[in-house]
This record gives C-alpha cells, sequence and structure tokens, in this order.
C-alpha cells in the first residue's frame, strides 16, 4: 500500500492516511476482507506515531470502511454502494460548496459559474 504524506498542506497526517486508504477501499484496489497493515507496522514505514496511525484506522472504522479483528488485525469491509454513492454526493456538495464561495467573493454570476462547470464537465 503506497501511502504518501504532505507536511506541505493543512490537512492531519492521520486524514491524509485514512483519505488515501479510503480510496483506495472505493477504487477497488483493496478488497473485501483484504488485510491492512498493522497500525505498528504503517506508523513505522510512514514515520509517523502509533497514535496517528490508530486515529486513521478508528476514524475509517466509526466511518463503516474497515473492521477489525482482536489479534488479528484490521481488514476492508464489505462495501454498500448506496453508501459510497452518500459518501461521493457528499464530496461533490462539498466541492461545490468551495467552488460557490471562491465565485462569490469575486462578484462571478450563477450563470458563469455553470458554464464553467458545462464547460468542464464536457
Amino acid at each position: 500500500m503506497n501511502i504518501i504524506i504532505s507536511n506541505k498542506i493543512d490537512k492531519p497526517i492521520y486524514e491524509q492516511i485514512k483519505d488515501q486508504i479510503k480510496a483506495l477501499i472505493i477504487g477497488g484496489k483493496l478488497k473485501e476482507d483484504a488485510a491492512l497493515p498493522g497500525m505498528r507496522s504503517l506508523a513505522s514505514d510512514l514515520k509517523v506515531s502509533l497514535i496517528t496511525t490508530k486515529r486513521a484506522y478508528n476514524d475509517l472504522e466509526a466511518e463503516g470502511f474497515i473492521y477489525t479483528v482482536p489479534a488479528k488485525g484490521s481488514f476492508v469491509k464489505s462495501l454498500n454502494k448506496d453508501f459510497i454513492y452518500e459518501d461521493s454526493l457528499k464530496k461533490i456538495e462539498k466541492s461545490f460548496e468551495d467552488a460557490m464561495n471562491v465565485a462569490k467573493s469575486i462578484n462571478l454570476s450563477k450563470d458563469d459559474l455553470i458554464e464553467i462547470l458545462d464547460n468542464l464537465y464536457n
């Protein structure tokens, strides 16, 4: 599993780890019941604290992407297609909200914003 950590972005390291593992799961690169690296091993590989990887795994489990078996490790959970769809919609809405805020800050009209979206979509 190739996870890249950047100190140049404002996102906390545990979120970077969580988001990249989540993307691997949603993208099908990590299959159902696939074993994830141990938290200590991942922390060592990434040169981060165990607390950081533990937080990422705990968040992934809370969000329904992985499950943990005591003394065995963490594994990819079977994903509900509706769940993936809803998660993707949330990301799209967040991106649109960010774009809308930037557009409003420069007094860009809604029509101009829609035109930009149309151009990007095509």
